[in-house]
């Protein structure tokens, strides 16, 4: 595998990073009870076996849940039922920069959105670190007048306003994938990202990605941005619902298996609820108190 430094591009959209945890190498009745015990404990010392001899033992290998290829979801879970038939008809180009930590998430959204579109207009480039020498074809289409990049700010204009005013009608728009914090680093530490207008989406819709905690009500995942950016550069609001059906049956799904709704911390500070203590890191701190100034206002 490449370092994390170094970019690389998903050639195959539909057959990204495994959809289950490398961890889950066993099944539960194969796991020893307790779960934490060594092997070793197993073994009858009497019968003069040390724990020298371990290395010369069989490793027993598991298959991995089958995936597929669409959705990349294990095939029981399978959400293909819940995409469209046929890729989405669209014009614009959806250029997505994914930290590399993304890659191996179970519930990540990349994949489903990926499923929606056509190959030759949803790119996928993992990475942190981007340069104008290495990335040639990157850095060609962050200078073009028709790019656009989608990340929230004090310079970041309304995108419906937008392109209302615009001159040229915008034909790419670039989403960074990964969390708050990731995509923070990836924006302000790759120059290249400030070359195209920066836009945001003033929406009042709340995050439908309930199976994970984000900041705010007003954040939304990945797939939530590109479905509603999507609907509004084409015009279109079935774009949106659509884009957002494998989503909510994923929530659902994880919802009837045990999994519970993350709301907010600006929903749990509001309220009250928030159940971990004030950050001691001056920089968390700061974010945090940011936060509940937000609130108040």
């Amino acid at each position: 595998m490449e370092s994390q430094e170094e970019a690389r591009t998903a050639g195959d959209p539909f057959a990204w990073s495994p959809g289950i945890s490398r961890g889950q190498t066993q099944n539960e009745e194969e796991r020893p009870e307790g779960g934490g015990a060594p092997a070793a404990a197993a073994l009858d010392v009497e019968d003069g076996v040390s724990a020298d001899g371990l290395w010369q033992l069989p490793v027993e290998l598991t298959e991995r849940r089958p995936e597929c290829r669409r959705c990349s979801r294990p095939q029981k879970v399978c959400l293909c039922p819940f995409l469209p038939v046929h890729p989405l008809h669209i014009s614009t180009h959806l250029y997505i920069i994914q930290h590399p930590a993304e890659e191996n998430k179970v519930l990540r959204t990349v994949p489903l959105l990926a499923a929606c579109l056509p190959r030759d207009k949803c790119k996928v480039k993992i990475g942190r670190r981007f340069s104008e020498e290495r990335d040639p074809e990157l850095s060609t289409l962050c200078r073009k007048s028709g790019t656009l990049i989608l990340y929230p700010g004090a310079e970041a204009a309304n995108l419906e306003e937008f392109i209302l005013d615009s001159p040229i009608y915008p034909s790419t728009i670039i989403i960074i994938d990964g969390t708050w914090s990731q995509a923070k680093d990836i924006f302000y530490k790759n120059s290249l990202f400030r070359l195209p207008k920066q836009v945001q989406l003033k929406t009042s819709v709340s995050s439908q990605y309930v199976i994970r905690m984000q900041p705010t009500n007003r954040c939304l995942s990945t797939l939530e941005c590109a479905a509603v950016a999507l609907s509004i550069l084409e015009k279109n609001s079935f774009i949106q619902e659509t884009l957002l059906r494998p989503l909510q049956a994923l929530c659902s799904f994880q919802l009837q298996h045990g999994a519970q709704i993350r709301l907010s911390k600006e929903h749990l500070l509001k309220n009250g609820l928030y159940p971990k203590p004030m950050p001691r890191n001056k920089r968390k701190l700061r974010k945090m108190e940011l936060l509940m100034k937000s609130i108040k206002i």
